[in-house]
């Protein structure tokens, strides 16, 4: 209910500062076209109501209504009865009757499409029913002067005013999509890159690595009994120490490093541009400052992590081969002690793997 009452309050407020130029400068219009015509004066205050109290009226009855959209959706029936109404009265002087309709109809397609469109032809024929049966029905073919001048602001400035709202909604558009496209690939918990999103930038660095021979290493990282923090503290506990990985890892890559949570407890790391030396020492780095994490609420808990490092190599038939070596080297860590980094086999410095005493 306060979601659809938002978008509707939304569609209220677009709607407002085009109908004020709308029906302002529309009011010129009519008022060129009448003044030649023996017009009672309540027609003359109708047409004071209708372009300068209006808008205000309208915006109230859309703003204070349980439904706002479908508030403002009568609204502009009652913009295209009244607009029915004035071409009708003025005998459909050719040049303002063609410039109210035009406008009205733009308004209507612009606000709701094709149906507000057909609802708003439906409703300005009611107007016209309505002048008729007041003043009867006539027409004129004359076009004064005077009624050329007064159509051009309707006919320069509401387009204008409508074409800005429709770019601010296109804007506003554009960055809802942005958004939702940048939800969709990142993980809600963490912050970082889910593991699908992680997966597909993956296959695209290995084949820049491929095409321009340039060097990359991925990190799989783990941290360790994840599981027992989990059962011992509780799932909240166990969050906290997800979000200071990530909030470590943010802290300690680049801005071109690709950071993911690769599932449950397990992180992954594109590091390109690196060798693998530079790669070791950014993790050990990391290693050792969440080593000293301690939980404030938790103060007897300690945590480690286990790291798998795998460089790009022109051997590698995929990404998944690439992946599969950082797995296999986080395995050995894990299998080995824990609390350390371990280099794939394939390395040249896969023996010289960094721990810390446990």
């Amino acid at each position: 209910m306060e979601n659809k009452r938002g978008k509707g309050l939304s569609f209220a407020k677009r709607i407002y500062m085009p109908r004020i130029i709308g029906l302002g400068i529309g009011c010129i219009s009519v008022f060129a076209a009448l003044y030649p015509l023996q017009m009672p004066l309540w027609i003359w205050a109708l047409l004071l109501f209708n372009g300068f109290i209006w808008p205000h009226v309208a915006y109230q009855l859309s703003t204070r209504a349980t439904f706002p959209y479908h508030a403002e959706r009568r609204n502009l029936l009652y913009d295209s009865l009244l607009g029915g109404f004035w071409v009708a009265t003025m005998q459909f002087t050719p040049l303002t009757t063609v410039t109210i309709i035009s406008m009205m109809a733009m308004n209507n397609v612009a606000a709701g499409g094709y149906r507000l469109f057909v609802r708003g032809i439906l409703a300005q024929f009611g107007g016209v029913l309505l002048s008729w049966l007041l003043f009867g029905a006539a027409f004129t073919t004359t076009v004064t002067q005077i009624q050329v001048y007064a159509c051009l602001p309707m006919l320069t400035l509401y387009p204008l005013a409508v074409g800005m709202v429709c770019y601010q909604l296109a804007i506003k558009l554009s960055e809802h999509k942005r958004a939702l496209s940048a939800l969709s690939r990142t993980d809600s918990l963490t912050g970082l890159l889910n593991h699908g999103s992680w997966k597909d930038l993956l296959h695209i660095k290995f084949h820049l690595c491929q095409q321009q021979q340039i060097q990359a290493t991925i990190a799989l990282i783990d941290i360790d009994h994840f599981k027992a923090i989990n059962d011992t503290y509780g799932h909240i506990v166990g969050d906290s120490v997800l979000r200071k990985l990530s909030a470590e890892l943010k802290r300690n890559l680049r801005e071109s490093d690709l950071a993911g949570r690769y599932g449950g407890d397990e992180f992954c790391v594109i590091l390109p541009d690196m060798p693998l030396e530079q790669a070791r020492e950014v993790m050990e780095r990391l290693r050792h400052v969440f080593s000293n994490y301690r939980n404030p609420n938790v103060p007897q808990l300690q945590v480690s992590l286990s790291i798998g490092l795998a460089t790009y190599q022109p051997t590698f038939e995929d990404a998944a081969s690439w992946l599969n070596e950082a797995d296999k080297a986080l395995y050995t860590a894990k299998k080995t002690g824990r609390n350390k980094i371990n280099i794939a086999m394939n390395e040249p410095f896969a023996e010289s793997a960094l721990a810390l005493p446990a």
